[in-house]
């Protein structure tokens, strides 16, 4: 029996009436269990490493499990569940000591994906005999499943919800009250999920066939693309890549979009077998067209993103950028070689197998990059230290903030080896640096920050309260570019409340601070009933900046300005 026809006689194919009843148990059952253990803990490593093992295994054994086949996906599924919950440990016990860890998880979620396709069609058996056709159909009948499954969740919970508020008619709320559980909306959300993946798992050879239909009409668009790109080439060709970079600051991912569009389009039109490739001379020419262009666009991406990496250095995102355009380029050039090497009829079949083994390739890629083998905040920080020291930047247009907050460990290990550099301007700008207690906003070094912050008067204070203010002053320093006024406005129980009033144009309302005795850094506070609330909200009109600051009697007090309310009253 050929791997093909093994794939088509696979027990995933027929119909299991109690499909939907398993798969609603399993899938309610570990969204239960995930709500339990994830619970109040979502800093808590082994609670985040139990719940992605009990999202991901479960799902991974729902589009894998048949009647007569079981062992084979639970194992599988039991791989999978290990990965993701190894994967959740490592990203949540990070904290900040790495600068990347949703890309860890996107990463793992990528190679689960794509193994899972390849698994359905016995890659795990054949190796590289597994037949492209089964691989092609698994992919789109899964995601086809997948979307059917969680537009049914919608539906489901519209249901519930309406029948809530009719049962509240007659005053039973007892539906009203389970929606309000948090357990009960993952019982309810992981069943109406298994369920619906159940029937629709059971009418593949069906989705099969929407498959085509859905390809047919998609393959449409391959014609308009095709024309776009050849006129975009030859204007960069003709005009060079200069055009480009003046007209948009995104350039890499744009170029990457399309030729994503390229690889999904040149897919529509080849299909997974000639029988079934539209017979359109039209269709099929553009099909080769947008085969040929993926590689050109990645080129021109790699370009884009070298030339950023020359202009500023090495960071955490494009290093992974970087990977994903070296991605695109193998799939170009794997596009490229087997659209010139089968010339006209027999690049289709050469395309059906280079995706097989880009899909297995970008599978590993994936699944190592999720491991902890490489730091990308170290490799960055080693390549900015390094521009540092070559003269390739400035030390006054040096970003140290970027090595404070955007590293992990080893970029704030580099700005300390910076602050004891010989080099004083270096030195002074990193300590500059270290001292800032949030994430500055644009490119303002710490000694601008430290001028800023002094244009405001503070003669009326202490010096204890003074440099408290200014320490809140240089870290948001956007309240006092354009300059400001900072008025007392008396002591309250838990120290000395503070009105700043700027006019940087980024709001005339007055913004409270609250300093305490002896601190070292005023806070952000708004006030009511005796309690202290990090965000100010519910500012009342745009009063004159200049009008007079005071406290009213108002249920409490109240800021005036201008002799206009400008904040909820407090005590």
């Amino acid at each position: 029996m050929t791997a093909h026809s093994d794939s088509e006689n696979d027990s995933t194919l027929h119909d299991w009436p109690q499909r939907p009843w398993v798969l609603a148990a399993l899938l309610g059952l570990a969204a239960l269990l995930v709500y339990f253990a994830s619970d109040g803990g979502e800093h808590v490593p082994w609670r985040m490493a139990l719940a992605a093992a009990l999202v991901f295994g479960p799902l991974a054994l729902a589009f894998t499990l048949a009647e007569d086949r079981w062992k084979a996906p639970l194992v599988f599924s039991g791989g999978v569940a290990l990965v993701m919950a190894g994967i959740a440990w490592r990203a949540t016990a990070a904290g900040d000591s790495y600068a990347d860890e949703e890309f860890w998880i996107a990463a793992g979620i990528l190679a689960v994906t794509l193994s899972v396709p390849l698994f359905q069609a016995g890659f795990h058996r054949l190796r590289w005999q597994t037949s492209y056709k089964a691989t092609h159909f698994h992919v789109w009948t899964d995601a086809i499943s997948a979307a059917g499954a969680l537009a049914f969740v919608g539906l489901a919970w519209a249901l519930l919800l309406l029948l809530s508020e009719l049962f509240r008619v007659i005053k039973i709320d007892l539906l009203r009250d389970l929606i309000d559980e948090g357990w009960f909306g993952w019982l309810f959300s992981g069943a109406a999920v298994g369920a619906a993946l159940g029937v629709l798992r059971n009418q593949l050879k069906i989705i099969g066939t929407l498959q085509n239909v859905v390809l047919l009409v998609l393959s449409i668009l391959a014609v308009p693309l095709a024309a776009a790109l050849v006129v975009f080439l030859g204007a960069v060709a003709l005009s060079g890549l200069d055009v480009l970079w003046e007209a948009t600051k995104s350039a890499t991912p744009l170029l990457l979009a399309i030729a994503v569009g390229c690889f999904v389009l040149t897919n529509a039109v080849v299909r997974d077998e000639d029988e079934q490739a539209s017979n359109s001379r039209i269709l099929r020419i553009a099909g080769f067209v947008l085969a040929l262009g993926i590689l050109p666009l990645a080129v021109m991406a790699a370009i884009s993103m070298g030339t950023r990496i020359g202009q500023h250095g090495l960071s955490p995102e494009r290093l992974w950028a970087l990977v994903a355009i070296a991605v695109a380029v193998a799939y170009g050039v794997g596009y490229f070689v087997s659209a010139i090497r089968g010339r006209r009829e027999g690049w289709r079949d050469l395309l059906r197998q280079a995706n097989l083994h880009l899909a297995v390739l970008t599978c590993v890629i994936a699944f190592i990059l999720a491991l902890p083998i490489f730091n990308f905040g170290a490799i960055s920080a080693s390549n900015q230290l390094a521009r540092l020291e070559s003269g390739d930047v400035s030390a006054q247009d040096f970003d140290y903030a970027a090595l404070r907050w955007d590293f992990g460990d080893a970029g704030r290990t580099a700005l300390a080896k910076l602050a004891k550099s010989e080099n004083a301007e270096i030195a002074t700008l990193a300590k500059d640096a270290q001292v800032l207690e949030s994430r500055p906003y644009g490119r303002i070094t710490t000694s601008e920050r430290r001028e800023i912050s002094f244009k405001a008067d503070l003669s009326e204070f202490d010096d204890t309260t003074a440099n408290a203010i200014r320490a809140y002053l240089r870290d948001e320093v956007i309240f006092c570019r354009e300059g400001c006024r900072v008025v007392s406005l008396g002591d309250i129980e838990n120290g000395e409340l503070v009105a700043v009033m700027t006019k940087s144009g980024y709001g005339t309302n007055p913004q409270l601070l609250l300093v305490k005795p002896g601190a070292a850094k005023a806070i952000t506070q708004h006030v009511v009933n005796g309690r202290l609330i990090h965000e100010y909200e519910g500012l009342q009109g745009a009063p004159d900046a200049d009008g007079e600051i005071e406290l009213r009697p108002f249920t409490g007090y109240q800021v005036f300005v201008g002799g206009k309310p400008a904040s909820q009253p407090f005590k």
